[in-house]
């Protein structure tokens, strides 16, 4: 087959961590697996490297996730480094002149840097076909998400604007919507006539792991509760989209946020806590205000829980809990569906009090469906039982499939202006009850699975 037509990805803030772990790396899976696709690569940071040490950057990235094959060499030999201000329109201006095709721009900045090189973009132009991508956090508030949003808007057009959610990847938004829609035992039961409750969880073994200037002003319900757990929500509740394209699942995800608040509208209800001294697995963790770079004034957290109804025919009375945090006693992401009661049981089975759940976990995705039934011995006693399967995983790592949507225009996995600005108006009641000082920052030992009181 002939080489496809050539894309440019230009990555401001090239020299940083982000692209060295994790762009970079993406990008040469992606080229591994589509061995046609070619990818003018450039770099852009204030970091001084000449062609060679830019090139072995490069080349370091591609190794550590085994990037090989043609597609890759010819990055390799195309890919340019060149040090510029990205603030400013001039920087900017030499930056677009170096890009064989309208770019696809990959903001690899802290956010008030990206603001200001979006600025200079909406001064200065870019050629038409130009594409934009950002990390989280979009924005710091409502307020401030709408204002980004008309700032972008006046750059390019909505669907030429990637807001990156790398934790839901093509793969896993796959893996939910079939469970859910092909297949009609599932289907009817999703719903408050047969749901209890539902638990987002996402929590983690890592500490802090040298990220204060970022998580110290985030916290953990900004990190993941605000963003990426609200979209795993979105998409596991959502109506049947009428196909897979980009405008109809995000117009499905979008009417759930719209429609989701907090449970009985009471920000107190939410909890708080940070991880004090302790040990994982035999590594010891220092406590979270005494981690190099950390504020310990800020009061961040590292555990954030808090639980939301959506307010729609499906789901209005269903308790969702979303919970993250981090150097916690396991490593636990996963969705669990906790079906209500039987009816009635008859009275000569010695019925066990579990409910019925439906657990999905993510990275890696499985689904274990865990059942009552006529256990071994005598008939009368109920067991438990589980139904176990692998999703399996899909062909690219999340930053490969996060890369393939930005340089094919395909906005399906990024989240659209409008839901950026209702995650933000989900969890601020819970933000201002928190400045309020109305929810009392707790602490647990690393290591554990929380605060002994949230038990």
């Amino acid at each position: 087959m002939a080489p496809s037509k050539t894309s440019t990805l230009l990555i401001l803030g090239a020299s940083g961590d982000l692209a060295a772990r994790l762009l970079m790396p993406g990008l040469g899976t992606l080229l591994t697996h589509d061995r046609d696709r070619r990818v003018q690569l450039i770099g852009s940071g204030v970091e001084d490297l000449s062609p060679e040490e830019w090139k072995q950057r490069v080349a370091d990235s591609f190794a550590s996730e085994g990037a090989k094959g043609a597609a890759v060499q010819a990055a390799l030999r195309s890919t340019t480094y060149i040090k510029a201000d990205v603030t400013s329109e001039e920087g900017l201006a030499g930056l677009l002149s170096s890009c064989a095709s309208p770019p696809a721009i990959y903001f690899a900045l802290p956010p008030a840097i990206t603001e200001k090189a979006c600025a200079a973009l909406q001064k200065m132009g870019v050629p038409e076909g130009t594409s934009l991508a950002l990390e989280k956090p979009f924005g710091t508030d409502e307020r401030s998400a709408k204002k980004l949003n008309a700032q972008l808007l006046k750059i390019v057009p909505e669907n030429r604007i990637h807001r990156v959610d790398h934790f839901l990847g093509r793969s896993t938004v796959l893996n939910l919507l079939g469970l859910r829609f092909a297949n009609r035992l599932i289907e009817p039961m999703l719903s408050s006539r047969d749901v209890e409750s539902i638990e987002i969880v996402y929590d983690e073994q890592l500490g802090l792991e040298n990220r204060a200037r970022y998580y110290d002003h985030a916290g953990a319900l900004v990190d993941m509760i605000q963003s990426h757990l609200l979209q795993v929500m979105a998409v596991l509740v959502m109506e049947a989209p009428a196909t897979l394209g980009a405008a109809d699942v995000r117009d499905q995800k979008q009417l759930v946020l719209r429609a989701t608040h907090l449970w009985n509208d009471d920000a107190t209800t939410s909890r708080r806590a940070r991880y004090g001294t302790g040990t994982i697995e035999g590594r010891k963790l220092p406590a979270y205000k005494k981690e190099p770079g950390v504020d310990p004034d800020l009061g961040t957290e590292t555990l954030a829980e808090m639980t939301v109804e959506v307010r729609n025919m499906r789901w209005a009375g269903v308790p969702i809990l979303l919970r993250s945090g981090k150097a916690l006693l396991t490593h636990r992401r996963e969705i669990m569906i906790t079906f209500k009661a039987p009816t009635h049981v008859p009275p000569e089975f010695h019925t066990r009090t579990t409910a019925d759940r439906l657990r999905i976990a993510i990275s890696p995705d499985t689904m274990s469906l865990e059942l009552n039934v006529n256990g071994p011995g005598d008939p009368y006693t109920i067991d438990r039982a589980s139904l176990e399967v692998d999703f399996g995983e899909g062909d690219l790592p999340a930053y490969g499939e996060v890369l393939q949507g930005i340089l094919d225009g395909d906005a399906a996995l990024s989240v659209r202006g409008d839901a950026a600005v209702e995650g933000w108006r989900i969890v601020e009641p819970v933000l201002k009850a928190w400045r309020a000082g109305k929810v009392p920052l707790d602490e647990y030992p690393a290591g554990t699975d929380g605060p002994r009181s949230w038990r």
